[in-house]
């Protein structure tokens, strides 16, 4: 993240695994994962069982200042083995998670970007957003490297 705060407050990181990178896109895309590598996240589930792709939805509670927020994340994009993109909107924030796989000769890398900003008169926040976000995306990036080690 550069030193200049970012509009939209932005999280990215990229993370080289042994995982060969089928296995590592469905981990990933399999985003009721998600409870094992962040901890901001306090319980996931997806919605249906089926196949995965566009329209595959989740339900992701996230703790925030002692609160529990529940969000309903979609995947919008799906590009199978290398790319899935979800969203999660309420009236007062909207998040956007995309993220990549590409093969390496040892594995893969994981390449995880992630906005998360409060919309309409609450967007006046999203500079001190930026900050916090950045503490919970280095948390969540050290839980992701570590899950992508096995």
């Amino acid at each position: 993240m550069s030193a200049m705060l970012e509009s939209v407050p932005r999280y990215r990181t990229t993370i080289a695994t042994p995982r060969q990178p089928d296995d590592a896109f469905k981990y990933m895309a399999s985003f009721e994962n998600v409870a094992a590598w962040d901890p901001s996240v306090i319980e996931a589930e997806r919605f249906a069982t089926g196949e995965l792709g566009v329209g595959s939805r989740f339900r992701v509670v996230v703790s925030s200042a002692g609160r529990k927020l529940p969000l309903e994340y979609k995947i919008t994009e799906f590009e199978p083995s290398r790319l899935v993109v979800l969203l999660a909107e309420t009236s007062t924030l909207r998040s956007l998670d995309k993220i990549t796989v590409e093969p390496t000769p040892t594995g893969a890398t994981v390449s995880y970007d992630a906005s998360l900003e409060m919309v309409g008169l609450l967007g006046i926040f999203n500079p001190v957003l930026a900050l916090a976000f950045k503490r919970l995306g280095d948390r969540a990036a050290a839980g992701l490297r570590r899950e992508l080690q096995n």
